[in-house]
């Protein structure tokens, strides 16, 4: 069974690669391989000295999964003030009242901060603090999905926003717009840079960086103990006993769980990766009870059982500390994060003293979001795999697709008999989810432009590889400005964006873009005042080369460096080297909303940026795909370079040595 998961995992690391690379594989492949392998067994002769992938690190003082280890745990449920047992779903018609509580004490937070952080940025002719009296402006930023090239990209920027960072508080610099946000959302790679923030207790980029536990991709979440294969035979062991034990406890598990596991081995500062952290843990970090940080929430997709296919009308999921669920009206309905596991029916447990905890591993909940298997084997057979891989990986994932195991399978489904007038899913025993991103909405928006959460301005970082080159081409707006004219729109109103060509063509993500900048114009929304304005910050080589493979496994020290550079450039503007007035138009678009509810007018610094920023309506009618294709470095750095796309070499060596780690494992 083990030797299987190494040859699954082998083989969907191979068909990803050459799907996503459009690459066809080299004709001598099986030659090659064959050779390895033969040079990596008699290369387990010399082993070093066993020791496990993960060194000892904190632990949290509280946790919310009892057993302490990867295993979901059975506790007695909840009890009303009545001393009945607890209704543990609700309908999505509002906030809960935790993220109310939460939202109001973090407005208070920002609220205070933001006047010193707006005078900071150069405003002129405006004061913050009169300004601000009273007002309270939310502010969300959202993370795309993209593998490590999200993350640490992502990371750039979220450096960028963040005033601890070295620096950042410096002219041309934006540090501070991390502190007055009130929620930042990820999905798939995205959900890694939010998830490894949040449960570590929100550190620094630069602290996540310089951690020799913590965000070390120089080896890949595949084979991460390199040359050293003793020590990635041992955290294949690891990984896969705690599968083993979830499975034996009577859960169905899924490669989500492995996924998972690795990926909390690598992003997470707990020994052996906190294989008891839940995603309900992260309200016990400090930094969140102080209300310091904010709100994080990461995102999955819906999809039907025993279908392969995710539409642009999928089901929305999205994850908070406190509940799991979706605002779409195919489902419409929250559940308490900390009991997801359970068997509910309409919401109430089916045995008041068998309610389950620590199903929400924080792992598991942050694989869910970058789930990315099913397309695998929908790419498969055109992905240009042959010989005996294509063989092995044909099997095994014929059996799981049968098996609807390419999945996260959210068993039993905790909104079982709810909404049985309205949801496709209240009679589905099995809530199937998948990667945020395989409805097209790369960028996790839909969390964001929900009424209820009245947010005003997004920055939405876009990591996505939309072109053949791997760059962003606005492909995740236009599939979230669409959703709102089909069944699942729900009501949510979304500024009008251009199509893919005019993105491209226009150069909108060669810099900053706004979109929705006049609400009036944004039909059905009462003056647009629940309609955010969506700063849109595109990856592009300011001073590095970062478009890297979506599945690039591994990145030297300098890639990391170079990637982090550069989303940092691209925050910026290269610290005001490339638009020295783009730090006060950051402080514009913030206010931007509340100086159109109050039908005031700007000042001329920010009717400047409106008009150097704002989509001005332009289509362009003629296919423009080429114009971006290969973008210039645009501030001369040491750190610049080609883009680090994994080879055929590197990917059969890691796939090489898990398989042989794992069989030497067994």
């Amino acid at each position: 069974m083990r030797f299987a998961i190494a040859v699954l995992l082998s083989a969907l690391v191979c068909s990803s690669l050459v799907w996503a690379e459009a690459h066809a594989v080299p004709n001598d492949l099986e030659q090659d391989f064959a050779e390895q392998l033969a040079l990596a067994e008699a290369a387990l002769a010399v082993r070093s000295v066993p020791k496990f992938y993960n060194s000892e690190r904190r632990a949290l003082e509280k946790r919310t999964n009892p057993s302490g280890t990867y295993v979901p745990t059975t506790v007695k449920c909840p009890t009303n003030s009545s001393g009945h047992v607890s209704t543990l779903v609700r309908t999505a018609s509002s906030l809960s009242s935790e993220e109310k509580e939460y939202v109001k004490a973090r407005r208070n937070v920002t609220n205070e901060y933001l006047p010193s952080y707006l005078n900071r940025l150069n405003m002129s002719d405006f004061d913050a603090e009169s300004f601000l009296e009273g007002t309270d402006l939310t502010i969300g930023i959202a993370f795309s999905g993209g593998g490590y090239r999200a993350m640490l990209s992502g990371g750039g920027f979220l450096s960028a926003f963040d005033d601890r960072t070295v620096n950042a508080t410096d002219d041309g610099h934006i540090g501070g717009l991390l502190q007055s946000a009130t929620y930042i959302t990820g999905l798939s790679g995205g959900s890694w840079l939010v998830g490894s923030f949040a449960i570590n207790g929100f550190p620094t980029v630069q602290a996540m960086q310089g951690d020799e536990n913590v965000w070390d991709v120089s080896n890949s979440i595949i084979n991460p103990g390199g040359w050293e294969f003793w020590d990635t035979t041992e955290y294949w062991d690891y990984m896969l006993d705690a599968a083993d034990d979830k499975r034996d406890a009577g859960y169905n598990i899924s490669l989500t769980d492995y996924w998972g596991i690795g990926l909390s081995t690598q992003l997470f500062n707990y020994t052996d990766g906190g294989p008891a952290i839940t995603w309900s843990d992260i309200r016990n970090q400090t930094l969140f009870k102080n209300h310091s940080m904010p709100y994080p929430i990461v995102v999955a997709d819906g999809r039907p059982y025993n279908t392969d296919i995710v539409s642009t009308n999928s089901t929305v999921f999205e994850f908070s500390t406190y509940e799991f669920g979706s605002w779409d009206p195919s489902a419409y309905a929250f559940v308490r994060t900390e009991y997801i596991g359970s068997t509910l029916h309409n919401g109430v447990p089916v045995n008041s003293s068998a309610c389950v905890q620590g199903f929400d591993n924080a792992g598991f909940i942050i694989g869910t979001s970058a789930t990315l298997f099913n397309q695998f084997i929908l790419q498969l057979n055109s992905s240009g795999v042959t010989g005996v891989i294509y063989d092995a990986a044909q099997d095994i994932l014929s059996n799981i697709g049968d098996e609807n195991d390419d999945i996260s399978p959210f068993e039993p489904n905790p909104f079982y008999g709810f909404n049985d007038d309205i949801s496709y899913m209240y009679n589905e025993t099995i809530l199937n989810l998948v990667d945020g991103g395989e409805d097209y909405q790369n960028i996790p928006l839909v969390p964001l432009i929900q009424p209820s959460r009245g947010v005003d301005v997004i920055f939405a970082v876009d990591n996505s590889a939309d072109t053949d080159a791997y760059w962003p081409a606005g492909w995740s707006l236009t599939a979230s400005y669409d959703r709102q004219f089909g069944a699942l729109g729900n009501g949510t109103k979304f500024p009008a964006v251009p199509d893919r060509n005019t993105f491209v063509g226009n150069n909108l993500t060669a810099r900053p873009t706004w979109f929705g900048c006049d609400a009036s114009n944004i039909t059905g929304t009462n003056g647009g005042t629940t309609v955010p304005l969506i700063v849109y910050l595109a990856n592009h080589p300011v001073s590095y080369f970062s478009n890297t493979s979506t599945f690039q496994l591994s990145y030297e020290t300098d890639e990391v460096e170079g990637m982090i550079t550069n989303g940092y450039n691209v925050a910026t503007q290269g610290n005001g080297t490339l638009d020295d007035t783009w730090a006060a138009c950051v402080g514009c678009a913030i206010i931007h909303r509340e100086v159109e509810r109050r039908n005031a007018t700007h000042t001329a610094q920010c009717q400047a940026c409106l008009s150097k920023y704002c989509w001005d309506g332009t289509v362009l009618s003629q296919n423009a795909s080429e114009a971006t294709e290969d973008p210039d470095i645009e501030i001369s750095s040491d750190n610049t370079g080609e883009a680090g796309i994994l080879s055929w070499k590197s990917a059969q060596w890691s796939i090489v040595a898990l398989a042989i780690a794992v069989a030497a494992a067994m």
